[in-house]
């Protein structure tokens, strides 16, 4: 009996297993591709541990997507390379959109509803003519979809289109014209722009008739982010790219009044819609980046307000509240509430052959323009750091008592300032400043010392003492050339 039972059950476990994603080689892929008129191809490595990440994910947009017939399939470039090498696959895993064998690079989101909302998004036009048997579903079609509504005394503008055909890769654009047309939001004058949303107030309405493009724009990108969101991996780069500062709650998922501060900051977050985007974090699996930040996470609920584009942070020095959240805020806009600024002491002596370089002591160091500058920013957690250390301490002795400075900033204790022409996003990072220039030169070679020395002589500027003779343990030489670039990111 009891065999009889897992007989019967093998039909079931099997389908639980059943992959709705096409597995390819180097004899299917043109077949079930090139006909295709639209598909999305991952590029992937066995090994890869993002692509393992990516792979739950990428299923459950398979078995839906697969109702509408867009198809999702992959290619294992360990045993297919020549399939991966034709579309100039560098890196896992590497995804692309095909239209009818025409490749594209897909630069949505690795999450399931993220892969489904870029994939339905193609799969429709820049913008989609409406009446009113499909104007209500398509209300429904995205997190957010856009539409603009006219008659034949005013038309919709053509700079609506013009705005949705460089931007329908982010949203859903649809028009609807007629004297039949439906119940509009706010019942505005026409022409008219409603953006429809699955979050907050579900809709909102462009000021005005007069449609500038570049109006809409910013309308859309800010009434496109939801009030008061949860920031994870999967939407960062929507916020990064909004160009508006973020303001940061670090808190623990399991803290219950994580709500009641949301819901007590509910005005605030209205008034500032358009100026700063809220979220909140978890504070205790991105403590770390929470440190970088600056924020008091060993303290929380903590807050950060962070504007990416100037690198200027102001940081709550008590515990949050919504109280206190709303008086920081309102101050540091006002200009009433000083920057934060993160930066190790300065140290008494530089005697060391490295150069320690802190926030505080920046000035001290690059304020002098007679020196060349080879500056690492790392961050003492990061592994590919560690193993770079030996070498730029031998990198240091050598070049000690020369006209080149070899200095090192620990990143994760050090703000960059802002009047610094860069930004440090992954450690190690290595900038060079040549004497006599405001330039800075990246360093994109391998970690090996001959490398960093030739990579120097090749741009100083400064008077040139010869440096000194200094031999690098093979063991240590062995260890840096590990070449995979990686950082740890939110």
């Amino acid at each position: 009996m009891r065999v009889a039972s897992l007989l019967a059950l093998l039909p079931l476990i099997s389908g639980v297993f059943a992959s709705d994603v096409l597995d390819l080689n180097k004899d299917t892929f043109e077949t079930e591709i090139f006909d295709a008129d639209l598909a999305l191809v991952e590029f992937f490595a066995p090994w890869c541990g993002h692509c393992k990440n990516l792979a739950p994910e990428y299923e459950e947009a398979a078995t839906i997507l697969k109702k509408t017939g867009v198809k999702l399939a992959k290619v294992d470039c360990t045993e297919n390379q020549e399939v991966c090498q034709s579309y100039e696959v560098t890196g896992y895993p590497t995804l692309k959109v095909f239209r009818n064998g025409v490749p594209t690079d897909y630069t949505g989101p690795r999450k399931a509803d993220g892969i489904i909302s870029y994939m339905n998004k193609q799969s429709l036009p820049a913008v989609t003519v409406l009446t009113s048997e499909t104007h209500d579903d398509f209300t429904k079609a995205d997190k957010v979809v856009v539409i603009a509504y006219g008659d034949a005394k005013h038309p919709v503008p053509k700079s609506f289109v013009e705005y949705a055909n460089g931007a329908r890769d982010s949203y859903v654009f649809g028009t609807f014209e007629g004297e039949d047309l439906p119940e509009i939001p706010g019942n505005p004058s026409l022409p008219a722009v409603v953006l429809y949303k699955s979050f907050d107030e579900g809709s909102a309405v462009f000021p005005g008739t007069e449609v500038d493009a570049e109006e809409l724009a910013a309308f859309v990108k800010g009434q496109s982010v939801p009030l008061f969101d949860q920031l994870g991996p999967e939407n960062f780069a929507t916020y990064a790219e909004a160009s508006l500062p973020i303001a940061y709650l670090f808190i623990d998922p399991e803290d219950t009044s994580r709500q009641s501060i949301i819901d007590g900051l509910q005005e605030t977050t209205k008034a500032l819609r358009g100026e700063v985007n809220f979220v909140w974090i978890d504070g205790v699996k991105f403590a770390e980046y929470g440190k970088t930040l600056g924020a008091q996470v060993d303290n929380l609920p903590a807050f950060v307000l962070h504007d990416l584009e100037t690198s200027i942070k102001f940081v709550l020095p008590e515990k949050a509240t919504a109280d206190g959240i709303h008086t920081f805020v309102t101050g540091a806009l006002l200009g009433e509430v000083e920057p934060t600024v993160k930066s190790q002491p300065i140290p008494e002596t530089q005697d060391e052959p490295v150069y320690k370089l802190t926030t505080l002591g920046w000035d001290n160091l690059f304020g002098d323009s007679t020196k060349d500058v080879f500056a690492e920013f790392y961050a003492p957690w990061c592994g590919h750091c560690q193993r770079l250390a030996p070498t730029w301490d031998t990198l240091g002795d050598k070049y000690k008592n020369s006209n080149v400075v070899i200095a090192q900033m620990d990143a994760t204790e050090n703000d960059i300032p802002p009047t610094a022409p860069f930004k440090v996003q992954g450690f190690p990072t290595l900038k060079f400043r040549p004497a006599g220039s405001e330039e800075w030169v990246d360093y994109q070679g391998d970690r090996s010392l001959e490398s960093l020395v030739e990579f120097i002589e090749a741009n100083r500027k400064g008077e040139a003492v010869e440096a000194r003779d200094v031999v690098e343990d093979e063991a240590v030489e062995e260890a840096v050339q590990e070449e995979t670039p990686a950082h740890d990111e939110l």
